[in-house]
């Protein structure tokens, strides 16, 4: 009897050296998700295509993470999105509870060394995935008089942008350094919801950039009213859902050079709507998100809703996203000089409120 009850103990060691020492940490990606919540920072004020776009995944996203977080969206504007990405390379927390979406020239901005109130890496940010990668276009008001390339280099057109750095300010600039156009660059607005009313108004003649996909899903109204007419698209081939014949920006260069700096601003733009989280966060939960964004991708739930806010779901992974962003911050030094000439805008750059002073 004194035998088997020494033996015991021991073999009960044994069985429970094999198991881990707290079932409940197995998975620590879940552990840390599980009862916390994730801050989705929005560039823009609400309603515009990057605020649909970021609220949309995170109405889906998070039951894709382990330990299924909730989720809270806050918007942040200025400088062109300067202000959102610097606040998550600088302040908020490293640890994969933040979530952001990215102005998409902001990579081009750092890689042309233009960012100098750029306080963060985009390199070094961990990129979650892109939605859909539709080319961007810079369209004009139905009523105007520009119909083609050619008109825009006749007559003085009033372009709408949000601030200096951002898509919209940079096509129109490229148009007239590169292609010979007459934009005249609006800056000040705090979106693209803003921008419209501005076009609808007669305040402006058009705005500067904005993806296709985005004018369908947050503003059907002037594009099933035909309202806004897309003058050149952004892209390496055309976008099926464009209207027409609508140019490509890589094929309006008259010489090698000219197309080289058009294209390089072309593959600076496929990055669409790119969602990131910051940089040091742990690898184990960088690859959480990445898969989370890419079974979203798939969830019915998601396609259902996204369908129904006419929202194009054409996605670009985290890991290939890394490698856009990488390629177009590398930029050669001899191109990277050509570019920033060609995205200066020229001539008369007013904001909105100068703008406004000057008419007094």
């Amino acid at each position: 009897m004194r035998k088997a009850v020494m033996t015991l103990p021991v073999l009960g060691l044994a069985f429970f050296a094999g198991l881990p020492a707290n079932p409940a940490s197995a998975d620590p990606v879940a552990d840390f998700y599980k009862g916390r919540q994730i801050d989705m920072i929005i560039r823009t004020k609400p309603g515009g295509g990057y605020d649909l776009s970021a609220r949309l995944l995170m109405r889906h996203m998070p039951r894709h993470i382990p330990g299924h977080p909730s989720a809270v969206n806050i918007n942040m504007t200025g400088g062109g999105g300067l202000k959102a990405a610097n606040y998550v390379a600088k302040v908020a927390p490293r640890d994969g509870s933040v979530l952001t979406i990215v102005s998409g020239s902001i990579p081009m901005f750092q890689g042309l060394q233009l960012g100098g109130k750029l306080q963060a890496d985009m390199k070094a940010f961990n990129w979650i995935g892109v939605i859909s990668t539709s080319n961007r276009v810079l369209a004009v008001w139905h009523t105007s008089p520009a119909h083609t390339i050619a008109d825009m280099k006749k007559r003085t057109i009033t372009i709408g942008a949000t601030g200096a750095g951002s898509p919209s300010v940079i096509l129109p600039a490229v148009l007239n350094n590169v292609v010979g156009t007459k934009l005249k660059i609006i800056t000040g607005y705090k979106g693209g919801t803003e921008i419209d009313a501005a076009m609808e108004k007669g305040e402006l003649e058009g705005r500067g950039s904005n993806p296709w996909s985005s004018w369908v899903a947050s503003a059907p109204r002037l594009v099933n009213e035909k309202l806004v007419r897309p003058m050149v698209q952004v892209g390496f081939k055309p976008d099926p859902q464009l209207p027409g014949v609508v140019p490509l920006l890589k094929d309006l260069g008259e010489t090698p050079r000219q197309t080289e700096i058009l294209t390089y601003v072309t593959k600076a733009f496929m990055t669409g709507f790119p969602f990131a989280t910051a940089q040091d966060v742990p690898a184990d939960r960088v690859k959480a998100l990445r898969a989370a964004f890419d079974a979203t991708m798939k969830d019915k739930t998601f396609l259902t809703e996204a369908a129904r806010m006419r929202v194009v779901v054409d996605p670009t992974s985290g890991v290939e996203l890394q490698k856009l962003i990488t390629d177009i911050v590398d930029v050669p030094d001899k191109l990277r000089d050509e570019v920033r000439a060609a995205i200066t805008p020229p001539g008369a750059y007013y904001s909105k409120i100068e703008r406004k002073k000057k008419k007094k």
